[in-house]
């Protein structure tokens, strides 16, 4: 059972080490990383020119109701969430739509309706629940079919749609709100040999553009038991399957341990059983997106990182957002 349990053991701590080895490759290379990256290129082309054919034959599909996207051009995060949260709880009658990664359903469903919750975490997926909670007064909808979810959002009486991460959707008439990263990648290539989803040329073809750290900052607080502590335990142990996890780190004093799962990670008992047994001694911490799915489990003392994303109004010109939310209202 020890060699057992040790076998486990080193599978799990080298399932961590790919996975932010792979983040590393995606985004900031190092000299051998760099080489594997350019013997990806000729698959990197064939994924291009699908992409290009893809927005280039694609029939945008209009609808009587506002439709904004917040998307971005790389790879997993750089805060589309908690943009989304800070400009859908400006609109009555709001609905965020998204597809629901991480989630065990498939097809649509109403996560919220007007902030009821409807359904669970397995559902919704961490950050539909995320949304549900943060959006009081909203409606969620999780679907693979965009189109079908904004045509259930408007028998519902929703008044404006936001689309979660629907840079990609082109099928959608839409306006597009994309997130550049504060430090941008070294890698700039698309995906297999980078971290790009979509050329860096489509930066373009967005309608706003947002940079943290010059429009938006985050601002991150504690919190234990639902109140605010300003110091942290010296052992501290940080949670998450977030993507690039490292950023979190930024946030945390320097001696912090980490435990990265792949994006959208479903925590499992296994392992939060691993997790307790070898950092015993460690108090926990994790984001809002981590702790939707593991308050299940009843950890103690679990220390949240409360994110508060804040824009530079003054620097940002949204009067293009405005005006096309005014058009429909005529």
């Amino acid at each position: 059972m020890i060699i057992l349990y040790r076998l486990l053991q080193s599978g799990y701590r080298l399932r961590q080490k790919l996975f932010l080895w792979v983040e590393d490759y995606l985004f900031y290379p190092n000299t051998f990383q760099k080489i594997i990256s350019f013997l990806l290129l000729p698959f990197t082309l064939i994924y291009l020119i699908i992409v290009l054919m893809k927005r280039g034959f694609s029939k945008p599909q209009k609808f009587n109701i506002p439709i904004i996207s917040i998307g971005n051009l790389i790879v997993g995060g750089s805060g589309k969430t908690p943009l989304t949260i800070e400009l859908a709880k400006k609109y009555e009658n709001a609905c965020v739509v998204l597809r629901g990664y991480g989630r065990t359903s498939t097809g649509l469903y109403i996560i919220s309706k007007n902030g009821k919750i409807l359904e669970d975490i397995k559902t919704s997926g961490d950050e539909a629940m995320l949304l549900a909670k943060s959006l009081p007064n909203a409606t969620i909808i999780v679907s693979e079919n965009r189109v079908e979810a904004i045509k259930k959002a408007q028998e519902l009486g929703c008044k404006i749609v936001f689309l979660d991460d629907g840079f990609s959707k082109y099928n959608i008439n839409k306006f597009d709100i994309l997130i550049r990263p504060k430090d941008e990648p070294t890698n700039i290539f698309c995906l297999p040999s980078g971290g790009y989803r979509e050329p860096k040329m489509f930066y373009s073809f967005a309608q706003i553009q947002l940079q943290e750290g010059k429009d938006f900052k985050r601002f991150v607080s504690y919190s234990l038991n639902e109140k605010r502590v300003n110091v942290l335990p010296h052992k501290l142990l940080l949670v998450t399957a977030i993507s690039k996890p490292k950023r979190l780190l930024d946030y945390l004093p320097k001696n912090v341990e980490i435990k990265a799962f792949e994006d959208h990670h479903t925590f499992t008992k296994d392992d939060v059983a691993k997790i307790k047994k070898e950092y015993a001694e460690y108090a926990i911490i994790t984001t809002q997106k981590d702790f939707v799915k593991l308050q299940q489990f009843a950890l103690e003392n679990i220390y949240l990182m409360d994110l508060e994303l804040k824009i530079d109004y003054e620097k940002v010109n949204f009067k293009p957002l405005d005006d096309y939310i005014n058009s429909y209202k005529g």
